[in-house]
């Protein structure tokens, strides 16, 4: 058997570190980092002054007794925005924006898309910037959802949209104040962590009718070798509608979060429950009208009595 070392030969042999020998640079995916550059990239500047970072986030709830509609664009509009939160049903009640404020706030967003379902027929949309406002409530038509439509369009999920924006949203001050709101709460933050790097779909805001109509579509470019454009090459991109499809009819603009002072009221707005009533009228004056008509048959009948004829008993048999 061979002999055991002793300890202090163990100490001698270990091999003694030298302090002046140069650390190792960090290792990142993209090479070797240096120490120096590293520390001089850190140091703040003081002439560079922070820029400016968009935080906004939409929370997007509803009221109960929705319908599946209503419901289904809703959750369309989720899929759409990435940088939103969903909450649970909100009871639609007179202390609504009380109720929704506090839920704004413990969520930390800074708008709320609320969806107001009304005897299971009627959709209101309440766009609000909280705490401090201001507000739009709008009346939302012609809903056609995504799973209704079927329409060829595809593009990826969580992608950020381009904002177009018809040019008649320059010509009144409600019209500015709603494109600065829809700017704000549609429009993705860049380099939100859900979010995609990408524009590949288009958000079209216009006005026809003093109406808001919504379309989404996909920017479809060649993808083949042989078609591949160049940069820029906008002549061979094409636009396919993905949907979903509404329109909105605003109502009113309030100074604060869900109230506040009137800013704006539309002149032309009519409720859907005037029209209703109108609708039912006319129906109404339809039924009276023939009524009216076989009274009036009846007594011109009684009034002008046919002749007797002499030949009514002319074939009968004796």
């Amino acid at each position: 058997m061979g002999k055991k070392r002793k300890h202090s030969e163990t100490e001698a042999a270990a091999p003694v570190k030298d302090d002046d020998a140069p650390e190792r640079p960090k290792r990142t995916l993209l090479g070797w980092k240096d120490k120096e550059e590293d520390a001089e990239k850190s140091k703040p500047t003081s002439s560079s002054s922070p820029g400016f970072r968009n935080k906004e986030k939409v929370l997007v709830t509803c009221s109960r007794r929705i319908s599946f509609r209503y419901r289904h664009l809703m959750l369309n509009m989720v899929s759409l925005l990435p940088h939103c939160k969903k909450d649970s049903k909100v009871e639609a009640k007179s202390s609504k924006g009380a109720t929704l404020n506090e839920l704004v706030e413990l969520k930390g967003s800074s708008s709320c898309l609320f969806f107001e379902c009304r005897k299971h027929k009627d959709l209101y949309l309440w766009m609000v910037k909280s705490p401090g406002g201001p507000s739009v409530k709008f009346l939302v038509n012609a809903v056609h959802t995504m799973e209704e439509l079927k329409l060829t369009g595809n593009h990826l999920k969580g992608s950020r949209p381009l904002l177009t924006f018809s040019s008649s949203f320059d010509k009144d001050v409600h019209w500015k104040l709603l494109k600065e709101m829809l700017t704000q709460v549609f429009g993705i933050p860049k380099e939100h962590r859900k979010s995609k790097p990408y524009h590949d779909h288009v958000f079209v805001f216009s006005i026809v009718d003093d109406h808001i109509w919504f379309r989404n579509y996909q920017i479809s470019v060649p993808h083949n070798e042989s078609d591949k454009i160049a940069r820029g090459g906008l002549d061979k991109m094409t636009l396919v509608e993905v949907g979903p499809r509404f329109c909105l009819n605003p109502i009113k603009i309030f100074g604060g979060s869900f109230g506040g002072p009137t800013l704006y009221e539309n002149p032309f707005y009519v409720s859907p429950n005037q029209i209703r009533a109108l609708e039912k009228r006319n129906k109404a004056g339809k039924f009276a009208k023939k009524i009216k008509a076989k009274t009036r048959r009846k007594m011109h009948e009684l009034s002008n009595p046919l002749e007797p004829d002499e030949f009514a008993d002319m074939w009968k048999d004796e």
